[in-house]
């Protein structure tokens, strides 16, 4: 495993009509456009059995509270790595 050291590296970073942008920044926006995308496509109905009721939905909803699901605990992961 890799040791720790005391040296902070800056964030990588690249420059968009003059301005810097970090990478991670760049990048989350195109996974938001993605995201937002996909959802956008697919507006069939499907069908979802929950235990023992079976709902009709949107799939747009059903990616929509699976991404968000997913951002939520995400965030939680993060909040418990960064307090180590």
């Amino acid at each position: 495993m890799a040791r720790k050291t005391s040296e902070s590296h800056p964030p990588s970073t690249l420059s968009v009509k003059g301005r810097e942008m970090r990478l991670r920044t760049i990048g989350i926006g195109v996974l938001t456009v993605l995201a937002v995308w996909f959802i956008a496509v697919n507006t069939d109905s499907v069908s979802i059995r929950l235990w023992v009721p079976t709902v009709t939905l949107p799939l747009w909803v059903v990616l929509t509270v699976t991404l968000l699901t997913g951002l939520v605990i995400g965030w939680f992961l993060a909040r418990r790595r960064a307090r180590r």
